[in-house]
């Protein structure tokens, strides 16, 4: 924000807020992450994000931020500012009184409660425009936006570490480890923002799985963690169990099999007839956004039966000939009936390329 910076364009202006609303990823849920700065002569004036639950929005943060330059300016903020008093009071009522005379903002709210900020900001006499870098935003308040959605299952990803042939782990199962250091980082800080971890049961056995959050970002709410055991083979000796109170344990089980585990305190045993109805009630039991990261055969089922949201696929330059293959049991297809999806980000993580696909 110094006197020297280049000339901004809105759209440059709006993904730097973008990049302010990260800042809250995994500290502001149930509200959503927001950034927001202030804009003077195509500058950069003042820079605000909520941070944390409970604390000031991104609005009132930039236009603090900006002091007295405020009047006169434009303010660009990644989700329509909020019109009611919840922990905050309205960013409305701060940004009528700041004298900024121009709103961009990327998405509409979509919280009944809070929503109808642009319409009172437009009566007051600001001049807005809606909808500058809206793709980008909804990917990043996926999970805030699933909640307004009628969709009643989470949103679902899969993350998987894949070698170049293929495999998500060798010939005896053991995947620890096909990507390296900075992808494991990057897969603890994206642990946080999920309101659960799941795997398949084998997974968690072969790999003695603790689904756990050992990043630099510490989530408000720690994930639960959620095992698909349709073989009902997981017992009490798995260690995943251990910390059970602090960190509740879902295992779902078919109905005619459920597996060898005593009643404790944040073990819940979730009977379901198909992966469709488990996630259907995960829905129903609060979990709004879960995190898949393996194996084979349960990323294959979601993804056959279209129940995957996006996909993070870590490609590692590793070869092992023989093994457990990722995707595994899609079944046959031509390849002009093969599942098409779309990359939307690629970044480099050491040695390993992270690739994020959406439908």
């Amino acid at each position: 924000m110094s006197d020297t910076q280049t000339a901004l364009t809105e759209a440059d202006a709006m993904r730097q807020a973008l990049a302010l609303a990260e800042r809250g990823w995994g500290k502001v849920h149930p509200n959503p992450m927001v950034g927001a700065v202030v804009m003077r002569d195509r500058k950069i004036i003042g820079e605000g994000w909520h941070a944390e639950f409970g604390g000031v929005h991104a609005e009132r943060a930039a236009l603090l931020a900006a002091g007295d330059g405020t009047r006169g300016a434009t303010l660009i903020t990644t989700l329509e500012p909020c019109s009611h008093h919840g922990k905050q009071p309205p960013c409305v009522d701060a940004i009528i009184g700041s004298g900024i005379v121009r709103m961009v903002v990327a998405i509409r709210d979509p919280n009944p409660e809070a929503g109808g900020g642009l319409d009172k900001l437009r009566a007051a006499g600001v001049k807005v425009l809606l909808g500058v870098e809206e793709v980008a935003a909804r990917r990043q308040n996926i999970r805030f936006l699933r909640r307004f959605s009628p969709q009643e299952r989470p949103f679902v990803a899969v993350k998987l570490a894949v070698t170049m042939d293929g495999m998500i782990a060798d010939h005896r199962g053991h995947s620890q480890w096909i990507s390296g250091p900075e992808a494991r980082e990057w897969v603890h800080r994206e642990r946080a923002g999920y309101a659960a971890i799941g795997v398949g049961a084998e997974t968690a056995v072969t790999d003695d799985a603790r689904l756990t959050i050992r990043g630099t970002v510490v989530p408000r709410v720690p994930p639960s963690r959620v095992i698909f055991d349709r073989s009902g083979k997981l017992t009490d000796a798995h260690g995943i169990f251990a910390d059970a109170a602090s960190v509740p344990v879902i295992v779902v089980h078919h109905p005619a099999m459920p597996p060898a585990i005593e009643a404790r305190e944040g073990v819940t045993l979730l009977p379901a007839g198909s992966l469709s109805e488990a996630l259907a009630e995960l829905g129903r039991r609060g979990i709004d956004a879960i995190l898949v990261e393996g194996g084979g055969r349960l990323a294959g089922q979601l993804l056959r039966q279209e129940l995957v949201d996006r996909i993070y696929q870590m490609q590692s330059p590793v070869w092992l000939g023989r093994g457990r293959a990722a995707w595994a049991e899609l079944g046959e297809r031509d390849l002009a009936d093969a599942i098409r999806w779309r990359t939307v980000e690629r970044r480099a993580l050491g040695d390993d390329t992270l690739l994020i696909l959406e439908r």
